[in-house]
């Protein structure tokens, strides 16, 4: 048997400028942190001459041409597993569609589970730009590579995307006390939505393509928010961090009218008159989980609590995709 884990993320600052569309034309820049929330890949040997897949559904073929699961698919042919007598099952923390990059974690713990079987070892790049072949070049998924990115790579991390498809990644320098900080005081509430998020990023993606003014002006300004989230990060102002947050947020709903709705509008006002300093809907937007960062942590989990907002706590995650099973 042998399992593997990959951890969710939330993002910091400059999300959406990961795209294809976007950096290839003008660079992109993000900030990433992967939490202890986390999507499990089981693989065991069996003896019966077939594929045993279990994710929300069981499947059961003799063939890899047979897996309906493209993600499955398509990692089983990558890797070039030559025998049928596997069993694969998936499970995870939080749902997929919930804004936590569940999809490429997927995949990353997918192919690390995958590449054990075969004995091949990767460096955090290389299973990272494995995963993103995997989604956006074969199955044309249009979506960006900060998922696949920092669940490989775990921990707090700055990535540069290069117009010519090369990513950099760099550890944001915080101080010990400034992580404790920001940690304890970044708050999770799941707004009871979950959606697609190629859906929702298929008309950035399409604007961003046609050169649409307000779509790439829209990008330009997230990226430096992001620059601006980075620098107020490393210098310990946690404040004016969360203050770019709502930024960001009032910035990012002008993106696609799916992006945010009556319901999470009013969810994200009541949190920033009860506790919050900022916050955002993490991920590509439409529902999943809104975070804020909170002056008055007891005051926003009580007024949450009062709109029926579920929280999910958590703490940063190290240690990215690995193996933590070997039998």
């Amino acid at each position: 048997m042998i399992i593997a884990r990959s951890p969710l993320r939330i993002s910091l600052g400059g999300g959406g400028t990961d795209l294809p569309s976007y950096y290839q034309n003008y660079g992109g820049f993000l900030i990433a942190a992967a939490i202890d929330k986390y999507v499990y890949i089981t693989l065991l040997r069996t003896f019966a001459e077939e594929l045993i897949i279990k994710y929300s559904r069981m499947e059961r073929v003799k063939s890899i041409d047979e897996v309906e699961h493209p993600i499955i698919r398509e990692c089983l042919r990558y890797v070039g597993i030559d025998r049928n007598a596997l069993e694969l099952a998936s499970m995870a923390d939080i749902p997929a569609g919930t804004g936590l990059g569940s999809s490429g974690s997927f995949t990353t713990a997918l192919l690390k589970v995958l590449h054990a079987h075969k004995r091949n070892l990767l460096h955090p790049s290389d299973l990272a730009e494995q995963a993103c072949h995997i989604e956006l070049d074969v199955l044309k998924e249009p979506i960006g590579k900060q998922d696949q990115y920092i669940a490989a790579y775990g921990g707090i991390t700055c990535f540069e995307f290069h117009p010519n498809g090369k990513v950099s990644a760099c550890p944001l320098r915080l101080r010990e006390d400034t992580m404790f900080e920001l940690e304890d005081n970044l708050l999770l509430f799941f707004t009871g939505y979950s959606r697609s998020a190629s859906h929702i990023l298929k008309e950035q993606d399409v604007k961003s393509k046609s050169n649409d003014s307000s779509m790439i002006d829209n990008l330009h300004f997230v990226k430096e928010l992001g620059h601006k989230s980075k620098e107020a990060l490393e210098s310990g102002n946690l404040a004016e961090f969360a203050a770019l947050m709502d930024v960001h947020w009032q910035n990012k709903k002008k993106r696609s009218g799916g992006m945010s709705n009556e319901k999470i509008n009013e969810w994200y006002d009541y949190a920033m008159a009860n506790g919050a300093l900022g916050g955002k809907l993490i991920g590509a937007g439409g529902g999943g989980f809104l975070m804020f960062y909170a002056q008055d942590r007891a005051r926003l989990r009580t007024a949450m609590a009062e709109k029926g907002l579920t929280e999910v706590r958590f703490r940063f995650d190290f240690e990215g995709t690995k193996i933590v099973a070997l039998e």
